[in-house]
C-alpha cells in the first residue's frame, strides 16, 4: 500500500511524515495555492527526508515544458496532474519525461466521473480518485462514495484521496 500526503512545505515536515511511514510525499506546485512550494524549497525539503521514498509534484493544467524543467531541477519522482489535463497531454508529458510516473488525479462527482478514467488507461502510469469539489482542484478533505469502489478495477495502480483518517 502506497501512502502519499500532499501539501509539505517544510523540512521538518517532510521529515516527520516520512518518519511516520508515509511512502510518497506530494509538493504542491500551484502558484496559486497556499501550500505552493518552488524547487529551492523542494530541494531544501527533500534533503531533510530519509531515501527510498516517492517525491510527488502536483501540479494542475501547467505546460508540459514547464514541468519538464522543474524535473530537472529536483529529484521528484512522479507528476501528479491535477488539472484538466486530457490524454494527449499526459501523452506529451510522458515523452519529455519518460523515466518518471504520470499520475492523473480524476474529480469524482458521480458515477460517470467514474466511466471517464478509462480514457486516461493507456495514457498514465497511475490514477488519483478524489472527492469532487466544484470550485477546488483537490486537497478538500472530502470522501467518495466508497461502495463505488467496490465494482472499479481499472488495469493500473491508483489512489484513493480526500477525507482520509485514521478511522477510515
Amino acid at each position: 500500500m502506497r501512502i502519499k500526503i500532499c501539501g509539505i512545505t517544510q523540512p521538518n515536515q517532510g521529515r516527520a511524515i516520512a518518519n511516520l511511514g508515509a511512502t510518497a510525499l506530494g509538493f504542491i506546485l500551484v502558484p496559486s495555492s497556499p501550500r505552493y512550494v518552488n524547487s529551492e524549497q523542494i530541494n531544501a525539503i527533500i534533503a531533510a527526508i530519509p531515501d527510498k521514498i516517492d517525491l510527488i509534484g502536483v501540479f494542475a493544467d501547467e505546460q508540459p515544458e514547464i514541468i519538464q524543467q522543474i524535473i530537472v531541477k529536483t529529484p521528484l519522482t512522479s507528476v501528479q496532474l491535477h488539472g484538466s489535463e486530457s490524454p494527449e497531454y499526459c501523452q506529451r508529458l510522458r515523452q519529455l519525461l519518460p523515466d518518471r510516473e504520470i499520475i492523473k488525479a480524476l474529480r469524482i462527482k458521480d458515477r460517470e466521473s467514474w466511466e471517464k478514467s478509462a480514457i486516461y488507461f493507456n495514457s498514465v502510469d497511475t490514477l488519483l480518485l478524489d472527492a469532487y469539489h466544484p470550485q477546488l482542484l483537490g486537497g478538500t478533505g472530502h470522501t467518495l462514495d466508497w461502495q463505488a469502489l467496490a465494482s472499479f478495477s481499472p488495469p493500473l495502480p491508483w489512489f484513493l484521496a480526500g477525507g482520509l483518517n485514521p478511522d477510515n
